[in-house]
């Protein structure tokens, strides 16, 4: 139940990314240092249809992680780059290459390999306060990083580094969403409107979807999903086994397959998104897209 759940999360929120990127594309340029340049996207039906396809996809991964572990649910949201190839080339015309389709038959066969001999399990729904907070700032200070570095060079570069910072948030967001679920169903609404863990997981959220525009903005599909698909089990899987206690099945034969499954997924989506960089470095509007990029 929780890995349908999570797949069809994962459709959503490939479906949602191309439209909000064909939103956004029909704004004008969208960036963190012009607040209006992102109340300009409300404006597209295009984009707003994409929104609701996002909240939808938050439905499905909640529904998910209520039924399953942490670390099996958010590795299989990188199946939304697989789903965002077909979806980017009927909707917005993106190419889709042989490196891409090699990329992901890798994404796939690597989950299903880590779903099927790794089988997280155990572990806890909730974490002392202090470990979340070390988790909180580590993953803010590391995204802040990386959206200093992205806002230098072409837009290959911005939509990668600002998806990666909006898929290290994303995950923080869905750890967060773990124990808020949880509490929903032993306490009640009343218990989980008190609870920091509610605030914590919306405000990481939101953040995330609001780096996530700028890095679609840019036009660049696969570098910009990519990012995020990688960068975001990646936090949840190191949350649900540092802070949650959330193990691999024995025995230690078994982890070594199921963790070289996952890096052959996660280096499957990298693959994905560097397949067509050399292209739009090499094209004659790099140069001019380097300096819209610094915006």
């Amino acid at each position: 139940m929780a890995a349908a759940l999570a797949l069809t999360a994962a459709f959503c929120f490939a479906l949602a990314a191309t439209l909000q990127q064909k939103g956004a594309l029909g704004s004008g340029e969208v960036s963190l240092a012009h607040p209006r340049s992102l109340l300009n996207l409300a404006r597209q039906r295009i984009w707003l249809l994409g929104t609701a396809a996002l909240l939808v996809g938050y439905v499905f991964q909640a529904g998910a992680l209520d039924n399953g572990r942490l670390a099996i649910v958010q590795p299989l949201l990188v199946t939304t780059i697989v789903f965002a190839l077909p979806l980017g080339y009927w909707l917005t015309h993106q190419p889709v290459g042989r490196r891409e389709v090699v990329g992901a038959i890798v994404v796939v066969v690597g989950l299903a390999v880590f779903t099927v001999v790794g089988d997280p399990a155990g572990g806890n729904d909730n974490a002392p306060a202090d470990e979340w907070a070390i988790a909180i700032v580590v993953v803010s200070v590391v995204a802040g990083v990386l959206l200093l570095l992205g806002g230098r060079g072409t837009l290959t570069r911005k939509a990668g580094m600002y998806g990666a910072a909006a898929g290290l948030l994303y995950g923080l967001s869905a750890s967060l969403c773990k124990p808020t679920v949880e509490m929903l169903d032993d306490d009640g609404l009343g218990e989980m409107l008190t609870s920091w863990e509610l605030y914590a997981f919306a405000i990481a959220g939101i953040a995330a979807f609001v780096i996530q525009q700028v890095s679609l903005g840019t036009g660049r599909l696969a570098p910009s999903v990519a990012t995020t698909s990688v960068m975001n089990p990646i936090v949840s899987v190191l949350i649900g086994v540092l802070l949650l206690d959330e193990v691999l099945e024995d025995p230690p034969s078994k982890k070594v397959v199921a963790w070289v499954g996952l890096g052959c997924a996660l280096a499957g989506a990298v693959v994905i998104s560097l397949a067509r960089e050399g292209e739009y470095e090499s094209s004659p509007t790099a140069r001019s897209e380097t300096a819209s990029a610094a915006a």
